[in-house]
């Protein structure tokens, strides 16, 4: 393939990225003046972004090895239809019961994109630097929609109304659908894996039975929080046992012998919690408690989403020329600081303030996203891509699930960001621990180990 043809690809798999990503800024800005229309509590609002996230992680394994059995084009392209169908769906919704389901109708089709849009990358830029910086474009993309998000949505918000914001998925997956179809080769596994159904059931009622008790609980009491966290430890015990004994599982869970994958897992499940906390604090914060409008609320987003645009590349370089220690130790001190300024904002803090302290979570976020997509990746074998994506790609989405439901649930907005604080320390001590070598040892072994077992291998990239 050729260079430029390459760089078409990672444009069109970007625009995938574009849509899902931006769906969730968009909606947060848009959460206050849904809630009102709609009568929503602070729970409605919790589930329309959770409904979707929720949804994500759930299938995004399920999604991974179904495109390198089937194909990953063929599975790219199913994701778009029913993407662009459930934003429609979600512009028709006459309730908040049937938000939420459009919302799920949404994440089904999300689900089926970015871990095959990573999948594809990885097996169109083959060599280990230039897939590095490819996915530092990625994870570029995900500032722009963070600008684009907030800065549109409070737009549309403003001028027309809240079901607006949907719309404007339709024109993006329409055009990447016709690009897809054009442009994007065929791949699949040279070996297809077996489905596991089972897993599948226990990852949902995991998911599932852990977010309904953080976000019910409070109002349900505790008797229904504590069988929630007892279902929710069973399903997880039933599920590391069920995986452990199946030959081609949903995911290997001998890969998490490795430090560095593990390290991945959790530093991406810790950071987007810290992104999800923020994006639902911030709306409310700025809209509800400092009355600003949609669009002025989604104005002050943009320093976040610039400085995230401009460090997620050269976080990506960094990690091709140096490895994922030093963006990852930035990343965690910078989301801890964040967090721990955020603690302290009251009413009256300064605007200028304010949004300078956005811009040092910006760099956190933007030093975050490439270092954890690389060490996923680079871990596995192109034939099995899309489980690695979708590994990754599920330890986001599963953060900033777990993110909206506890910040939500907190008793206060200063005690919600301290935990962010908390989210920051936990990146930058696991950074510390998964990137030296100590934790290269770890991977060589499992590396090997894998190889010579019967399940999905891995090798070094």
């Amino acid at each position: 393939m050729t260079r430029r043809r390459r760089r078409l690809v990672l444009l069109i798999c970007c625009m995938s990225l574009l849509i899902v990503s931006l769906d969730n800024t968009i909606v947060n800005v848009a959460l206050p003046s849904l809630g009102h229309d709609l009568r929503a509590p602070i729970s409605g609002l919790q589930w329309t972004v959770d409904a979707y996230t929720l949804t994500l992680a759930s299938l995004l394994m399920l999604a991974g090895s179904t495109a390198d059995r089937i194909g990953r084009r063929r599975t790219f392209q199913t994701g778009l239809v029913v993407f662009t169908a459930g934003s429609l769906l979600c512009s028709l919704a006459p309730s908040l019961g049937w938000l939420v389901a459009a919302r799920i109708v949404q994440a089904v089709g999300g689900s089926m994109l970015n871990p095959v849009a990573m999948s594809i990358i990885t097996n169109t830029f083959t060599d280990r630097r230039e897939r590095a910086q490819a996915i530092g474009v990625w994870g570029g993309v995900t500032g722009i929609s963070m600008a684009l998000g907030p800065v549109v949505g409070g737009l549309l918000t403003d001028t027309v109304n809240w079901r607006a914001i949907f719309w404007i998925n339709v024109p993006i997956g329409l055009l990447a659908l016709f690009l897809t179809w054009r442009f994007v080769p065929e791949s699949k596994a040279p070996s297809a894996r077996r489905l596991d159904p089972a897993g599948q059931v226990l990852v949902i009622v995991l998911l599932g039975t852990l977010t309904y008790g953080i976000i019910e609980g409070p109002a349900a009491g505790p008797g229904v929080s504590a069988a929630c966290f007892v279902v929710a430890a069973a399903a997880l015990a039933a599920l590391v046992v069920w995986e452990l004994r199946r030959p081609e599982p949903l995911i290997d869970m001998r890969f998490f012998r490795s430090a560095p994958f593990s390290g991945a897992a959790v530093m991406a499940v810790s950071g987007f919690a810290g992104l999800g906390a923020f994006l639902f604090l911030n709306t409310l914060y700025l809209q509800s408690h400092r009355g600003l409008s949609a669009l002025a609320a989604g104005l002050c987003t943009l320093p976040v989403a610039a400085i995230t645009t401009i460090v997620g590349p050269l976080s990506g370089r960094l990690v091709g020329t140096r490895g994922p220690r030093v963006p990852s130790v930035v990343a965690g001190v910078c989301l801890a600081v964040a967090g721990a300024l955020l603690s302290q904002v009251t009413l009256t803090t300064p605007l200028p303030l304010l949004l300078g302290i956005y811009v040092i979570f910006g760099v956190g976020f933007g030093m975050l996203n490439p270092p954890i997509t690389n060490t996923a990746v680079s871990g596995m074998p192109l034939a099995q891509a899309g489980v690695a994506a979708a590994v990754a790609s599920t330890s986001r989405q599963v953060g900033q699930s777990l993110g909206v439901a506890i910040a939500g649930s907190m008793a206060s907005s200063a005690a919600a960001y301290r935990v962010n604080a908390l989210y920051g320390l936990i990146v930058l001590g696991v950074a510390l621990l998964t990137t030296g070598r100590w934790a290269r040892a770890t991977a060589e072994r499992t590396a090997a180990r894998l190889t010579e077992g019967p399940q999905v291998t891995l090798s070094q990239g």
